[in-house]
Formats: structure tokens, C-alpha cells, sequence
């Protein structure tokens, strides 16, 4: 179980002129290639996190944070939810810098891949390598 890993999917977001990071998550049964697509369990992850984001605008309007990479998935090792991401998180509502972020992010986890969508395209993740 130690190396058991579990996927996040997060938004880098502006509400009210604040940074928020919204994130929902699912342990997996096989770790996922950093170079692979994390197929349709990617897929609900991101539509739950984006349910809850979207009913998030009731509250103000939102803008992205980080650009083409404001919607992201990486797949972590289950012990960093404890102290590793919680960490990371409030360094970036802080100091937003999303560079920064992406490096640790990819340090702390085994893939990280940016969600894109082109017109008439389906969703698409790209593998985010160092």
C-alpha cells in the first residue's frame, strides 16, 4: 500500500481577485505511464472537479491562473496527500507561481498532464515531462 498511487485532478483559479486550487482525487490499482493517458478514470475526475468548479461561479466570476495549464493531473504516491500536496498547494495560493508549482508537482508525483480541448475535439491530456 505504501506505493499505492492516486490520481488528482486540480484547477488553478482567480474568484473575487483571490487564487483558489480545487482539487478531487481517486486511488488507482495501477500506476499510470508519466507518458501514458490516464483514459477515462482521468476523464471523470476532471468533469467531477469541473462540476464543482462550475458551481463555484455562483459565487463570482472565475477566471484561469495558469494559463493552458489551469486544468492539470498528476498521479501521487497516497502518503504526499498528507504533507506534500497540502504544502505545495499553499505555496502557490500564495505566491502563485505556476512554474514553480508544475516542478513540484512533477518532482512529487509519477505523471502530470495538462487537460486540453480543442473545437469539435475530445479532451485531450498532454504529458507535462520535465
Amino acid at each position: 500500500m505504501a506505493d499505492a498511487p492516486y490520481l488528482i485532478a486540480l484547477a488553478l483559479l482567480e474568484q473575487n481577485g483571490e487564487r483558489a486550487m480545487p482539487l478531487q482525487g481517486k486511488s488507482l490499482r495501477e500506476p499510470i505511464a508519466a507518458d501514458g493517458d490516464p483514459g477515462d478514470v482521468g476523464r471523470m475526475q476532471a468533469l467531477e472537479l469541473l462540476t464543482r468548479v462550475w458551481q463555484c461561479s455562483d459565487q463570482g466570476a472565475l477566471a484561469r491562473a495558469g494559463g493552458e495549464h489551469s486544468l492539470l493531473l498528476v498521479a501521487v504516491p497516497i502518503e504526499a496527500l498528507q504533507e506534500a500536496l497540502p504544502a505545495l498547494k499553499a505555496r502557490w495560493l500564495n505566491s502563485g507561481d505556476t512554474a514553480a508549482l508544475l516542478q513540484e508537482l512533477r518532482s512529487l508525483g509519477s505523471g502530470l498532464w495538462s487537460l486540453q480541448q480543442e473545437p469539435r475535439q475530445p479532451l485531450a491530456f498532454k504529458p507535462l515531462l520535465g
